[in-house]
């Protein structure tokens, strides 16, 4: 398993489509992963510190893991089968869930939980950036300040 961090979300271009990007830590490889808009909204809420006036679903699971004291422990990416990405929560309990990666992110940026993926995954979908291209990713970071929660055109109550 190896660490790593949420960069952030961005939007394709032509196909408007929402993407999250993952960065291994202490690695060079970048991991994409096409994500729907309302995860998109979650994931750039959690990042920004923003609250909404309700909760999205998110932090109403997270709400429910408190109260009924369950710990989440780690997220995991686990597998990439026919363009489609899976994931486990993983509670303290030893209690593992299935979940779509982007509802884990977007959970594990809520609980401040570690987020890791398998080797398996990163060989078959991570993208080496090595340092010399590292100004295009700061270019993204730098996309990612500017681009807000409304910019996903998703109206979340």
């Amino acid at each position: 398993m190896n660490e790593l961090d949420v960069v952030g979300v961005r939007v394709e271009m032509p196909s408007n489509q929402p993407i999250v990007l993952l960065r291994e830590v202490g690695g060079d490889r970048y991991l994409p992963i096409w994500i729907g808009p309302g995860e998109a909204t979650a994931i750039a809420f959690a990042q920004q510190g923003m609250a909404p006036a309700r909760p999205l679903t998110h932090d109403l699971f997270k709400d429910v893991l408190e109260a009924v004291g369950q710990e989440l422990s780690q997220v995991r990416i686990t597998d990439l089968r026919e363009g489609v990405f899976y994931a486990e929560l993983v509670f303290a309990s030893g209690v593992e869930v299935s979940a779509r990666p982007s509802d884990a992110i977007a959970l594990a940026l809520r609980t401040g939980t570690p987020i890791y993926g398998t080797d398996g995954v990163l060989d078959d979908a991570g993208i080496a950036i090595p340092d010399e291209q590292e100004d295009e990713v700061e270019k993204f970071r730098e996309f990612l300040d500017q681009i807000s929660p409304e910019d996903f055109g998703t109206n979340s109550q």
